[in-house]
């Protein structure tokens, strides 16, 4: 809303009705999805960074199970600060020796023009963003970018499997993207 834009809150039923059906759906499922006495380590120690994509479901596509895997998503998949962090953490506290990196066909953040977007932001929000936007060109390129990243950081350990990929949405399959030597 604009500056000087007055309009009462909607009642959380009606503003929040998915939020409402989602909770309702835990109620009827908590039974069978709680997780007792497992393990926080992922079982695998694997750890995968992709993106937020609705369209994506990294377990399933994976045919990973529920503590088998760390899953830190963002839009993009990118290599932010919070992802290192999380990587870190994933490691160094939860046993982690591998990291998958997977990007994917038809992504908003492929090709996204960072300055238009920030102008828009600021127009609609009265603000710009102070973090970076990560966009990239070519999601096989950002893979790669992604893997030397990894690789450089000291926050990774040296002897950690590194490995790329581009899920395609149209046809579920993982390609891999093979990492500059």
């Amino acid at each position: 809303m604009g500056q000087g834009s007055e309009a009462s809150e909607p009642e959380s039923s009606e503003f929040h009705p998915a939020a409402d059906d989602l909770i309702e759906h835990n109620r009827q499922v908590a039974d069978a999805v709680k997780t007792p006495g497992m393990a926080a380590p992922p079982s695998r120690q694997v750890a995968i960074v992709t993106c937020m994509d609705a369209r994506m479901d990294p377990l399933a596509e994976l045919g990973l199970t529920v503590g088998e895997a760390h899953v830190i998503r963002n839009a993009g998949g990118v290599m932010t600060d919070d992802v290192m962090r999380s990587l870190c953490i994933s490691q160094q506290l939860l046993g982690t020796r591998e990291i998958l990196v997977i990007h994917h066909t038809k992504c908003g953040m492929c090709g996204l023009d960072e300055a238009a977007f920030s102008n828009v932001l600021g127009q609609r929000l009265g603000a710009r963003p102070s973090w970076p936007i990560c966009s990239f060109a070519d999601p096989a390129d950002d893979v790669r970018a992604a893997i030397a990243t990894l690789r450089a950081s000291p926050f990774i350990e040296h002897d950690t499997a590194v490995r790329g990929f581009i899920y395609d949405v149209d046809t579920g399959l993982l390609n891999e993207v093979p990492a500059v030597a």
